[in-house]
């Protein structure tokens, strides 16, 4: 039997007074925790381009040297200063450079490969006071150039 009289309708349904309330009370503070999740693992990505785009300087850098002790400090330099330009602040920066691709003979395709290893403090990268770290990893792989002179080492 369906109410006829508004006193009869409002009777019905003053038993839910205030659940709208608690159903906020409940579904907001999990929507601002899924909301922040979200934004972390966006920065978390951004980052890992960062480490990407250091790789491919450090790497682009190691092939314009003549011999393989000026790639490898060529990329220790543009691995550092691209993290700087970028706003990463690393605690540790690891690079390794495998520049054997200098010893190809001119006429051949040699290669650089570049490993960046940027230990980033979580407080730094996510929000202040987030405790940990995470390291970012990235390689890249340039040529040098087949017709370019290169010098004994």
């Amino acid at each position: 039997m369906i109410p006829s009289t508004p006193q009869q309708r409002r009777g019905r349904f003053r038993g839910d007074q205030g659940s709208e309330a608690i159903q906020a009370a409940i579904v907001t503070p999990l929507l601002i925790a899924f909301l922040c999740l979200a934004i972390a693992a966006g920065r978390l990505a951004v980052a890992g381009g960062k480490a990407d785009a250091a790789a491919e300087d450090a790497a682009r850098a190691a092939t314009l040297a003549r011999t393989e002790p000026a790639a490898e400090s060529a990329a220790v330099d543009a691995a550092t200063r691209s993290f700087a330009d970028q706003g990463v602040r690393c605690a540790r920066t690891d690079v390794d450079v495998d520049a054997s691709g200098f010893t190809v003979p001119v006429g051949q395709v040699g290669y650089v490969t570049v490993t960046v290893r940027c230990t980033v403090d979580l407080s730094d990268l996510l929000l202040p006071g987030t405790p940990g770290a995470r390291t970012l990893t990235s390689t890249f792989t340039s040529v040098v150039d087949v017709h370019r002179a290169r010098q004994d080492t």
